[in-house]
């Protein structure tokens, strides 16, 4: 504003006006003065329009609603408030002298010259808006890389850390002897695990498919150590097989379920993961245990800002007395 009012104040006279310096119409300092102040009173509500219509219509996707609103209502308000000012100071400053109140040569220039501020108003304030989004645009999706790699390799230390592979080893060790065939199914599916945590931790996205798969492998191992105290119900109808999911998503919500909640004879849980719309939902009852493990960092904070990755839409989190629900979008491409 401090640069661009003064030569503005400059320039329109000159060029819409034929004001000049060495014959008439003379541009004179009382006329440089007083055009500066309607430029300044223009340009500052131009500036609050603008910065309204950035605060409505905040989102990417709403660009084109937003220029079309912000430089129509600009365009309106500066054309009302160019005439309104020109009328207040033929009235009241030359008192109806020597500048016509209407004449339709002047006016065809004001418009000329409000169109000129608006548009250099608007491509000073976007220029700088969108060069700020861009650079806001490649941090952001630079930290959520490195953050969606820091959760891949989270995931697969958290399956190979001592604690889960201790605990599925001593699983393994009372099966042998008592259940052979069911240990070398163990073994299998174990194996299966593993392998998918290798396969796809360098992915963005897979298949629903693929992840359920690995998803009844894992809730093997699991109903294989906590026997009837745990069950998990899964219900996905065919056609939302292709739809695609960030990788390890459910595996790592479905631990958390474990982690986070009592699971007993007294106190069974119960886990269901279905479809609801366009999300994938996996619900708990809610038993929460009293002293939870310290945290691995892996999480739906994790989860949330790989699926920003991926799209605008969100994670969802609801939590009553009884249930714990997560909802994750269902990708179609």
């Amino acid at each position: 504003m401090l640069f661009a009012i003064p030569v503005l104040s400059f320039i329109v006279p000159i060029v819409f006006f034929g004001c000049r310096f060495n014959r008439q119409p003379y541009l004179s300092w009382s006329q440089y003065i007083i055009t500066f102040v309607v430029v300044t009173l223009l340009w500052a509500g131009a500036r609050y329009i603008l910065i309204w219509c950035r605060t409505r219509y905040p989102l990417f996707k709403q660009v084109r609603k937003r220029l079309f609103i912000q430089s129509s209502a600009m365009l309106g308000f500066t054309i009302a408030g160019d005439n309104l000012l020109h009328f207040i100071i033929v009235r009241f400053i030359y008192s109806g002298g020597s500048i016509a109140l209407f004449d339709t040569d002047e006016l065809i220039n004001r418009t000329a010259a409000d169109v000129f501020c608006v548009i250099t108003i608007m491509c000073i304030y976007e220029s700088i808006y969108f060069m700020h989004a861009l650079k806001d645009s490649v941090q952001e999706t630079e930290m959520l890389k490195r953050e969606s790699l820091q959760a891949q390799l989270n995931a697969l230390r958290t399956q190979v850390n001592p604690h889960f592979l201790f605990n599925n080893l001593n699983t393994l060790s009372s099966l042998i002897p008592e259940n052979p065939k069911h240990a070398v199914d163990f073994v299998q599916q174990l194996s299966k695990v593993y392998r998918h945590i290798l396969e796809v931790k360098d992915e963005k996205s897979i298949s629903l498919k693929d992840e359920l798969e690995v998803l009844h492998a894992y809730s093997f191992l699991l109903k294989t150590r906590f026997g009837n105290n745990l069950e998990v119900h899964i219900n996905i109808p065919e056609e939302k097989m292709n739809r695609k999911i960030v990788p390890l998503s459910l595996q790592i919500l479905m631990e958390n379920a474990i982690k986070h909640n009592v699971v007993s004879s007294d106190k069974p849980l119960q886990i269901d993961v279905f479809t609801d719309h366009g999300s994938l939902v996996l619900s708990n009852n809610l038993q929460v245990k009293k002293q939870v493990s310290e945290s691995t960092g892996i999480g739906l904070n994790n989860i949330r800002n790989r699926y920003k990755l991926l799209g605008d839409e969100e994670v969802k989190v609801t939590e009553d007395e009884n249930s714990f629900t997560v909802s994750i979008p269902l990708i179609e491409h």
